[in-house]
């Protein structure tokens, strides 16, 4: 039987991934600001100007969105986590989705 790897080596990947991932560059911070509308267009311009994405533009920022929620988990300050799904709403709104 395999052994699972240990919880450390799960999250150390996550957080390679995000700091490596050239699919989209990032602005600096984006996930801490306190304006959904201007993480939204960040997301938005990062993705439509990334040559390497595999999927469209939405699908990339709204990936790059949802995995920043995910990964950071119930360490996620309640506040900063309402403002990141109101960004949601607003990648959506700026893609007419």
């Amino acid at each position: 039987m395999a052994k699972k790897k240990p919880t450390a080596v799960k999250s150390k990947w996550s957080a390679h991934v995000t700091e490596t991932s050239r699919a989209l560059e990032l602005d600096e911070g984006v996930f801490t600001w306190n304006d959904p509308l201007r993480i939204a267009k960040s997301l938005k311009a990062s993705a439509e100007a990334s040559k390497k994405r595999k999927s469209t533009p939405f699908r990339s920022a709204m990936s790059m969105l949802v995995f920043y929620i995910n990964r950071a988990g119930s360490s996620l300050d309640p506040k900063q986590k309402m403002i990141l799904e109101q960004a949601k709403i607003e990648l959506r709104r700026l893609y007419d989705r």
